[in-house]
């Protein structure tokens, strides 16, 4: 059982990552649905493409993102059961989680592709960083001492 104020609180903070990490992964697929910025953010980077090229482009982007959200959740509800549980590993194990999200999140906000601009459009690549802020905010919250009474 989680034993400190502070562990509760980043066991909060986990599950608030859990909730943006889903979200996260609902956005891309929205997206598609109404706005269709993948879908023009791909154009705009390969105006060759024909309309069938865009929709696979898309549609492989839905998938890795959708991979890369499970594994969000799975590493979520696993670290928020390590810590609830009072595992001596999950400081580290949150740590290394954080490490590895925020790697994912921002190598998605970042990395150029062959046309030379990112692979995502800004705005899926920021809804990517999110999780990370609460992520932030769980690791800060593990490796605080506690107060001396």
């Amino acid at each position: 059982m989680t034993k400190t104020r502070h562990e509760r609180l980043a066991v909060a903070a986990m599950y608030t990552g859990l909730g943006l990490t889903v979200i996260a992964t609902i956005v891309p697929y929205l997206d598609r649905a109404t706005t269709h910025l993948l879908a023009d953010h791909v154009r705009a980077g390969y105006p060759t493409y024909s309309q069938t090229r865009v929709d696979t482009a898309v549609t492989t982007y839905l998938v890795l993102l959708s991979a890369i959200g499970a594994f969000g959740v799975i590493a979520w509800l696993g670290t928020a059961w390590a810590v609830k549980t009072g595992n001596r590993w999950a400081r580290p194990a949150a740590t290394l989680m954080f490490i590895l999200g925020t790697s994912v999140g921002l190598t998605g906000l970042l990395t150029k592709d062959t046309s030379g601009e990112t692979g995502l459009p800004p705005a899926l690549g920021w809804a990517g960083i999110a999780p990370c802020l609460a992520g932030l905010l769980a690791v800060a919250l593990l490796w605080r001492r506690p107060r001396p009474a």
